[in-house]
């Protein structure tokens, strides 16, 4: 077989291999519509209910804006608190489960699969089961947040900590000094602007995130929108969902704010 021969059976092979991926990909959406119930029509007759409803928002209703401020900052508060309490658990946590520093290296597997689990369950999720077992109010949604950021922020600290330069790291063993201490003298100082910073991300998260928590019980801003769903009072909706926007790109704002500080 010459050049020319085996040039065009390879051209033959990746056309059927593109083939190939493209009735998968196609076939792929064809179910995933399927399975979402996709349907344009009822889109095309429910957007002139969605306007009516956006002209019943106005005017607002500002008789209850202290509530709802009182309400946002309970979310600002639970997400603060739960994304705090992630973060120190996390710390530790990412250390076992960082191939490359961990003390325990049977523990590596097991801790990524416990991260996993925690990040696979969502706050929304977890928040639900606090209500049920710690009862109705914000501390509900601090326990749901605080266990969901814990897997995604330690994972994410890991994650970095095994792409970290262990240079100073193996330079300060060397000498003699404890894991611990190395850790906190020759790692901790390198990464530790990108975990403040990915701790900014999950908080400025938590607070959109958390926006919603009050709709199975736990408080905060969320509780109030969904009052005023069951109620179908959307002028007092608006008024909350804009409160929220400002509330959010605030803390966007400021966020961006201290992670370029911190840069």
């Amino acid at each position: 077989m010459n050049d020319l021969d085996r040039m065009q059976q390879g051209i033959s092979v990746a056309r059927v291999q593109f083939w190939l991926i493209a009735v998968f990909v196609v076939a792929f959406y064809v179910v995933a519509i399927h399975l979402a119930a996709v349907d344009l029509g009822k889109l095309a007759t429910g957007l002139p209910k969605l306007w009516r409803w956006i002209e019943q928002a106005w005017p607002p209703k500002l008789d209850e804006v202290p509530l709802f401020l009182l309400r946002t900052a309970e979310t600002v508060a639970m997400a603060a608190i739960g994304t705090t309490i992630a973060t120190l658990l996390a710390l530790p946590t990412a250390m076992l489960a960082s191939r490359n520093i961990t003390p325990f290296p049977r523990l590596y597997y097991p801790t990524r699969w416990f991260l996993n689990a925690l990040r696979g369950i969502d706050s929304f999720v977890f928040a639900l089961l606090f209500v049920a077992a710690v009862g109705l109010g914000p501390f509900a949604g601090v326990l749901g947040i605080a266990l969901h950021t814990w897997g995604s922020s330690a994972k994410f600290f890991a994650d970095h900590i095994e792409n970290a330069n262990l240079g100073p790291f193996e330079a300060v063993r060397t000498t003699g000094a404890g894991r611990l201490t190395t850790i906190m003298y020759a790692l901790v100082p390198d990464v530790l602007p990108v975990l403040l910073s990915t701790t900014l991300f999950w908080w400025e998260f938590n607070v959109r995130a958390s926006t919603v928590l009050g709709v199975v019980g736990a408080g905060g801003i969320g509780q109030e929108l969904k009052n005023s769903m069951d109620l179908l009072d959307f002028s007092r909706l608006f008024t909350i969902i804009a409160i929220i926007l400002v509330v959010v790109t605030a803390l966007d704002q400021l966020s961006n704010w201290l992670r370029q500080r911190l840069g």
